[in-house]
C-alpha cells in the first residue's frame, strides 16, 4: 500500500500543474498533499483543478495556495470500513483518506473503485460514437475510406476510441453511421473482437450531430457521446464523476483555446480612447465534441429529423436544465483538416498521445 500511496502523494510546494500531471498518471482522480513526515495536509481532486481552469486561474502556483487553512475529511485507521463508507455516502465523498492518531497517511478509500468492482469493472453508461460524416475536408483520403477509419499509427482512429472506451469500463457502444456505413460493420462487426458490444444507428440521410440519439433504446443510465474524428486521452471516468458531482443534465467537454491579437488593441468610449493593450491574448473554451447526457435529455431530440448538439443545448437551457463544462486538460485533437491528420500522425510517432 505504501508504494501505491506514493503515486498519489504530492508535496505542498508542487505546482497545481504538477499535481494535475500526477493525478493523470495515478488515474485515481485525486492527489494527497503531505508534508515531509507523511502527515496529510489536504486533498486535491481532478474536479478541483478543472474548476480552477474554468475560473481562468493559472496552474503555476503551489498547491498549498489552493485553499489555505482547509482541513480535509479523514477517518482513523481503526475506523470500521462500513462506518467509513457511510460517512462517504453522507458527505457525498468519492475519496476518504485514512490516517493514524498522529495524522500520518495510512490508506485511501475510493468509492469509485468499490462501485467499479461491484459492477464487474463496468462503467454505468453507454457510449455513442458519431461516425457518419463524409470528411470532405480530408479528400482525397476519404474518397474510399470514411474519416473515422483513417489510420493513426497502425490502427483506425475510431478503433483507438473504442479501445479507450473499453479501458474505461464501457461495455455498450452505439455507432452512428451514414457515409460508407458498411466499412464500419465489416471492420467492427458486433464488437466481440474489441471487447465491447457494438450496435449501429444507421442514418439513411444525415441527421446532424445529435439526430441519431433519438434512435437509442431506452435506458436510465447516462449516455456518453463522442465525435468519431477526435483523438484524445481524456479520462472518461473523471468526466462522469464531474458530471455526477455537479448534478448536471448535460456535460460538454471543452478545450481551452488561446488567440493572440498581433496588434495593440484600443479601448474606446465613443470617440475617446480609454486605454490600449499591446498584443493581448484572448482565452476561450471551445466545444471539444465530447458530451455526457442524462437519459432524460434524449427526449428533446426529435425522431427522424436533422438535429445538432447546439439545438439540444438550446432546448435544454430553454427548459431550465443545467449544462456544465468539463475542461479537457489531457491530449485532444480534432482531425478536421489535412494538417490535423498530419499532426496526429506525428504526435503518435513521438508518443504525445
Amino acid at each position: 500500500m505504501e508504494r501505491e500511496l506514493d503515486s498519489i502523494c504530492v508535496s505542498p510546494q508542487q505546482t497545481l500543474l504538477e499535481v494535475m500531471l500526477a493525478i493523470n498518471t495515478n488515474a485515481r482522480g485525486i492527489a494527497l498533499v503531505v508534508d515531509g513526515d507523511n502527515r496529510l495536509l489536504d486533498t486535491v481532486t481532478d474536479g478541483d483543478l478543472r474548476r480552477e481552469i474554468l475560473a481562468g486561474r493559472g496552474l503555476d502556483r503551489p498547491v498549498c495556495e489552493l485553499r489555505p487553512g482547509h482541513t480535509p475529511t479523514t477517518v482513523r485507521d481503526d475506523t470500521p470500513r462500513e462506518e467509513a463508507l457511510r460517512l462517504m455516502e453522507k458527505k457525498g465523498l468519492r475519496h476518504l483518506p485514512v490516517v493514524d492518531c498522529d495524522g500520518h497517511l495510512c490508506d485511501l478509500i475510493q468509492a469509485d473503485d468499490l462501485l467499479f468492482q461491484q459492477n464487474g469493472g463496468r462503467l454505468k453508461l453507454s457510449a455513442v460514437v458519431m461516425a457518419g460524416g463524409k470528411g470532405s475536408r480530408l479528400y482525397p483520403l476519404t474518397v474510399q475510406i470514411p474519416k473515422p477509419l483513417l489510420s493513426v499509427g497502425e490502427k483506425p482512429l475510431v478503433e483507438r476510441t473504442i479501445e479507450q472506451l473499453r479501458a474505461a469500463g464501457v461495455e455498450q457502444v452505439f455507432m452512428a453511421t451514414h457515409y460508407k456505413a458498411t466499412h464500419f460493420t465489416e471492420h467492427f462487426g458486433n464488437g466481440d473482437r474489441f471487447g465491447v458490444k457494438i450496435s449501429y444507428l444507421h442514418e439513411e440521410s444525415p441527421l446532424g450531430t445529435a439526430g441519431a440519439l433519438a434512435s437509442l433504446p431506452h435506458s436510465n443510465e447516462p449516455v456518453l457521446v463522442v465525435n468519431g474524428d477526435i483523438l484524445t486521452s481524456i479520462n472518461y471516468r473523471a468526466m462522469l464523476a464531474f458530471h455526477e458531482e455537479n448534478e448536471a443534465e448535460m456535460t460538454v467537454g471543452v478545450r481551452q483555446f488561446e488567440f493572440s491579437v498581433p496588434y495593440g488593441v484600443v479601448g474606446t468610449n465613443g470617440v475617446d480612447i480609454c486605454g490600449i493593450t499591446e498584443k493581448p491574448t484572448q482565452t476561450f473554451f471551445v466545444n471539444a465534441g465530447i458530451y455526457l447526457l442524462q437519459s432524460e435529455a434524449l427526449s428533446y431530440v426529435p425522431h427522424g429529423q436533422p438535429f445538432d448538439m447546439t439545438d439540444l443545448i438550446a432546448a435544454l437551457l430553454g427548459n431550465g436544465k443545467r449544462i456544465i463544462a468539463f475542461p479537457i486538460s489531457e491530449y485532444w485533437l480534432d482531425i478536421g483538416q489535412m494538417a490535423d491528420y498530419e499532426k496526429a500522425q506525428m504526435d503518435f510517432k513521438t508518443g504525445a498521445v
